[in-house]
Order: structure tokens, then sequence, then C-alpha cells
């Protein structure tokens, strides 16, 4: 194809893509089928690829993500992002609007009262009518720039479209508001996959849609299907402006922006208790989480008057539906075994509708919150739903409680594998500490074979899932002793795949013990952990004969560590596996040398904000090599705080101490001073 053949195809191609996007995110009224749409898609994909200089900027092809970036960079807000005064009562939505009409000096104000969608905030600009940042909230003043990833939200046009009835001028710089978030359908699907994969499930939409935009590859953004919609103008210019926060709705939807889809001018607090009524039977029937009303004053120059506070604006609140509650008979307490060993309590409930959905099971917590409401099986509970994967037993009708019921015993084994479940020092879970448990199996190797611990390439969440559901691991040293024609048969993996694989099981074998230690995962102990305990002990072998007595000689390792250490190595389980790595070749006596008398021996650092030439990670390990301490936060105790780019509240609290302040370039120059080499 020649490429004026291919512009005008391409083209061709483009205008239609938008006109669905349109008609599905904006409208709400889609034409064609996804298959139709992904065929549109993927042929301009093809046609942009082979003619790269016909692909601009805002090409829907962007829709699917770019590459990969290493990091946020932050941002400051031109106009703060603030958040809003919260309220359950009409009483206080009466009360604001008294002080609103009281410091107006006049009675009649009206309100614009629109759905407040639960998700996350984000700022969009538009510089002469193409997306050139989208920003998160972070502090108000500083968010992070995340633009890739919104653009792969299509109800987010790359390019204001304008209506065709739309005839005035686009504005030459446009900032609004948004909120991402995540329709119910999109979440129970990702949650679907998170549970075949053994992964962690999103807690709530609002959840997995913040998870989502913290990737740092838009591509699996892309795949995550979040949407959005825009509440807010906060820079309108080089256009003709509007009066109301009402015409501004007006004007975004006729330049083709999609905004929030409940929304009432109401001229008295009667019309805005009506609305909110109307509106609670409405929200559970929408596919996205809403948790209230946004009351805002109309008039534009009343909110100017009105001005704000520090945090908040005095001219609008959040009024919050509460949590629904239902009463039902309780039936069962099954005691589940989570990723991390923790044993949680489910109640199983005689099914009762709640927020317009049935409910069979709640959260129960944990063991003391099951001793706290001394629930008992055949009781009838109180459930409420504040929007969690399952609602929560928050009450148990002990009036109604009949005969006998005898009191629920929690588990002192594991209910999985029989191990010793034991609640470790201050903490409320009760986790089963065996290294061996099945329920814990996935997510220990994906721990076990991450890049800070033994760094097992090839070895991704996909391939974990695959040999364990095949049997081919049943624990972390059978990683070692898969066979390479079993692994190369698996489907899509190939002898090239599979050769790349087994160097990255070989090569893991020859890890430092620092992260022999930190990939067993055990409890509480983390990076800086693992490395103390490496220094100190210099050996497995060593470690695991330490009592805790001796552990908490070390410091940084409190009473709490040390009993977990001491309860991981004492599990027959941990025995067995450990015997096994051994045997397979992997080494327990790695130490890297600390470095003495460099610029960082014997100091503590903290690090705020970004740093360009290292992850925080990273330069947190080189300073442990050199004889430092990196810690997490400022106290008396911090020596030095390192400040990159975007610091936060940590760099206000060490001016407040007198703690020493250097930026990247010097903190490079202690590296080089110590013999590290650094790159330009």
């Amino acid at each position: 194809m020649k490429a004026k053949e291919a512009k005008k195809l391409i083209q061709k191609l483009r205008e239609e893509i938008e006109y669905h996007n349109k008609k599905y995110y904006i409208d709400a009224a889609p034409r064609i089928s996804d298959f139709e749409y992904d065929k549109r898609m993927r042929r301009l994909i093809e046609l942009e690829t082979e003619f790269p200089d016909l692909r601009p900027p805002d090409s829907p092809s962007q829709r699917v993500g770019g590459a990969p970036v290493k990091r946020f960079k932050p941002v400051t807000h031109r106009v703060p992002m603030l958040s809003l005064d919260n309220t359950y009562s009409l009483e206080e939505v009466v009360e604001f609007d008294k002080r609103v009409k009281k410091f107006l000096a006049r009675d009649d104000v009206e309100y614009f009262v629109e759905e407040k969608v639960d998700g996350v905030s984000l700022s969009l600009i538009y510089e002469n009518g193409l997306l050139a940042l989208g920003a998160t909230r972070g502090d108000g003043k500083t968010g992070d720039d995340i633009t890739e990833n919104v653009k792969t939200i299509r109800a987010v046009p790359l390019k204001i479209p304008r209506t065709p009835g739309f005839s005035g001028k686009i504005p030459s710089l446009l900032e609004v508001r948004a909120e991402a978030y995540l329709p119910r359908e999109s979440f129970e699907k990702i949650n679907k996959e998170k549970e075949k994969l053994g992964e962690e499930l999103f807690a709530n939409p609002r959840n997995a849609c913040a998870g989502s935009l913290k990737q740092l590859d838009p591509k699996l953004v892309a795949a995550r299907n979040l949407d959005a919609a825009v509440h807010g103008v906060a820079v309108w210019e080089g256009a003709s402006e509007f009066k109301t926060q009402s015409e501004s709705f007006e004007a975004l939807t006729k330049l083709g922006i999609k905004t929030v889809a409940h929304h009432k001018v109401c001229k008295n607090i009667r019309e805005i208790e009506a609305f909110i009524e109307d509106f609670r039977k409405k929200k559970n029937t929408l596919n996205y989480d809403v948790d209230g009303l946004v009351i805002k004053v109309n008039r534009l120059d009343y909110q100017r008057a009105l001005r704000a506070t520090s945090k908040s604006p005095r001219w609008a609140i959040a009024y919050k539906y509460p949590a629904e509650r239902a009463q039902t008979l309780l039936e069962d307490i099954k005691v589940q075994v989570g990723r991390t060993g923790a044993l949680t309590p489910v109640a199983i409930l005689k099914p009762v509708q709640l927020s317009g959905t049935t409910v069979s099971r709640a959260s129960l917590d944990n063991r003391d919150e099951i001793e706290r409401l001394d629930v008992r099986i055949g009781d009838s509970v109180i459930v409420e739903k504040c929007g969690e994967i399952i609602p929560k037993v928050v009450e148990v009708m002990k009036g109604k409680r009949q005969g006998h019921l005898k009191k629920f015993i929690f588990p002192d084994r594991c209910p999985i594998c029989g191990g010793e479940a034991a609640q470790l020092g201050e903490e409320v879970a009760v986790r089963c500490v065996n290294l061996d448990c099945p329920a814990q199996l996935k997510a220990r190797i994906r721990h076990f074979v991450q890049r800070d611990a033994m760094d097992i390439e090839g070895l991704g969440v996909v391939w974990i899932s695959a040999f364990v559901d095949k049997g081919l691991i049943k624990d972390l040293a059978d990683i070692y002793n898969l066979d390479f024609d079993q692994v190369m048969n698996f489907e899509r993996m190939g002898k090239k795949s599979t050769e790349n694989l087994f160097q990255g099981i070989e090569a893991g074998k020859s890890r430092p013990l620092e992260r022999l230690i930190f990939g067993l995962g055990i409890l509480g102990v983390g990076e800086r952990g693992a490395y103390l305990l490496a220094q100190k002990f210099k050996s497995l072998e060593r470690l695991a004969e330490a009592g805790e007595e001796e552990l908490q000689v070390i410091r940084e390792i409190g009473p709490v560590t040390a009993r977990a250490t001491r309860h991981f190595f004492r599990q027959a389980g941990t025995h067995k596996i450990l015997n096994r790595l051994r045997k397979a070749g992997v080494r327990f006596d790695i130490v890297d040398q600390v470095k003495s008398d460099t610029p960082f021996s014997g100091k503590t650092f903290v690090i705020t904000g970004t740093l360009e030439h290292y992850e925080r990670g990273q330069a947190e390990a080189l300073i442990r090599s050199l004889g430092g301490h990196p810690s997490g936060s400022v106290s008396q105790k911090t020596n030095i705080l390192i400040a990159g780019e975007g610091p936060g509240s940590k760099l206000d609290k060490a001016k407040e101490l007198g703690i020493k302040i250097i930026d990247e370039k010097k903190f490079l120059k202690m590296l080089k001073a110590s013999g590290i080499k650094v790159s330009a």
C-alpha cells in the first residue's frame, strides 16, 4: 500500500474509532460489537506501524498503552485539588445551606447536586484541544504525571472532539477535574483472574482503579478497561466562559467531554433532600460505585466569594449515604487461609438482599473480632455493606438467641496443612507459619523469585500458576528440580524460553544470603531485616539455630520479629524445604562484605522524593553496603535526609528537627568517594 492510500485509510479508521468511542463511553449507545471495534483498532495499529510518520500523538491507537515508564514524575497543580467536607446527616446539609446564605447575605441560593463517583481523582489538562497532561491528586498540591496511563481510558478524549452542534471556540487551555473508576463488571473480571493466579483480591473497585493507575506499564492499565467522568472545571482560557456550574457542564458536553451522569440544579434545600432520597434507590442499579452526592453552590461568582479553607472549599459539601444494613441468620463460620498465611473467618449467611445484591457471605475479620462480638453459629446478625467485596458482620442480635449455642473455638492449627497457627506479638492476625503450607504456595513462590529476592528471570505469575496447577512445583525447592523437557512441552513455552528460564534458575542458586532470607518470607522480615540477619549470622544454618534473645540483640530486630523468625525455623516443613534447597545447590553462605570508613558508615539515612539515577530500593542497598542504615521515617536518630525530586512531608520534618539535608548530586558525590562507580 502506498503512503497516500494508507493516509486516507488511517484517517477513516481513526474517525470511525473515535465515533464509536463516543457512542459507547459518552452516549452509552454502542453501535457495533466489541469484535468489530477491535478489528478496526488492530487494522489501525498495523497501518501506523507500517507508516509511523502518519501516527500523531492523539491517535486512538495510543489507547492500547505505550512503553513502560521507569517512574512517575511529580507535577504541581495550577489550582490545588482540595478535598471535600463530608456529612452523613441531612441536618448537616441544612446547616451547610444556612452557612452559605449567611455568608452571602442572601436567601436565593441555588445548588448544583451531582453524583459522587467512588474512584480516583484526576486532573486533565488540554492545550489547544490536545490532551497534554493527566495527573493524580497526590497531596492536593503535587501529584504524579500518569498521562500515558490516562491515555488508555477511552472515555478521556485525546483530542477535544466537539459535538456537531458546537459553534464556539475551543479553549486554548482547559483543566478539568475528573474521577477515574472501574465499572463493576471489569472489577469482577479482574478479581476472577487474580483468584485463578492465587493473587490477593482487590477489596473494591476504587482500590482496583487506584492500583491500576499506579502501574508503570500502560499496557497493563489498558487491559483493565477503566472509565472516567469529568465533574468540574479548574481553568478555561481563550474562549467564552460561563456563570454557573450547570453552564460549565453544558459547555463540557458540547465539547464532547463525558461528565458525571446524574446531576440536578436544586433551587432550595427541600429539592436537595428530595434528590438525595430519589438517588438513594437509583445508585444501587448503576454499573459503578457511587458513595454519595456532591452539593455545590451553582453560581461561580458565589463560589469565588465563599473561597476555601486550606483543605476544603466552603461552597461545596459531600453527602455520603450511610452503609446499608440487613438482618439474617449465621449458618456457619468457615476459616480460610490467605496468601500470607492469615487465618480469616468468613460468616456463611442465610441469603439476604443488601444494596441491590444477594449476600450469602460476610467478613468476620479475625479471631479477636469473633470474641468481641461473641458471635455463634445460629445467631441472628446484622450485616453491613461498605463497598468491600463481601459485607461485614457488625452486630449480634443476642436478644434473639434461641437455646444454648456453642461458643465458636478458633483453630490453633492451620485448617489446610495442620501446621501451627500463631498470633505473634501484638499482631491481630493468626497465621499459619508452615513454609510447606499449600494454601500459600503460589504467593510464596512469587515472593521468592522476585527481583529483590532470588531474582529468577522468566518465572512469572503465569508460569508459576501453570507449574503449581500441573503439580510440577509443590514447594520452593521444586523450582530447582524442574524437568527441562516437561517445561518445554508447555504450550507457548518453547525451547528458547525454557533455556532462558533454566539459566535464571541456575543463577538463582548463588544469590547473597540476605536475598535468600528475604525470599523465604519470614513474617516481619523485610529487606532491611534480612540484610541485618545475614550480616550477623553469615549463614542460613547459623540463623536457623539462633534463639529469640540472640536475635533481639541485633539493632532493629524487635521481640515480635525475633519470635516470628524463631517460629519459622522450628517448623518441620521449613526444615524439609531447606534441606531440599541445599541439596539442589542453593548457597546458604554468600554474604556481601560491608565497607567501613566510608562517608556512610554508622549513619542513618532517609530518602524522600524521586531519585534520577537509582530506584529507592537500589539506593538503600548501596547505603547498607557502605555501612549506613537506611530508614523509612525521619526521627531524632536520622543523620542525613536525601531529598530527590518532589520531596514529601519528610523534608518538612527534617527541617524542623535540624537534620542535615542533601540533594541527589551530593549523594552521588558520597557514593563516588566510597568507591562506587556512578553513571552520568
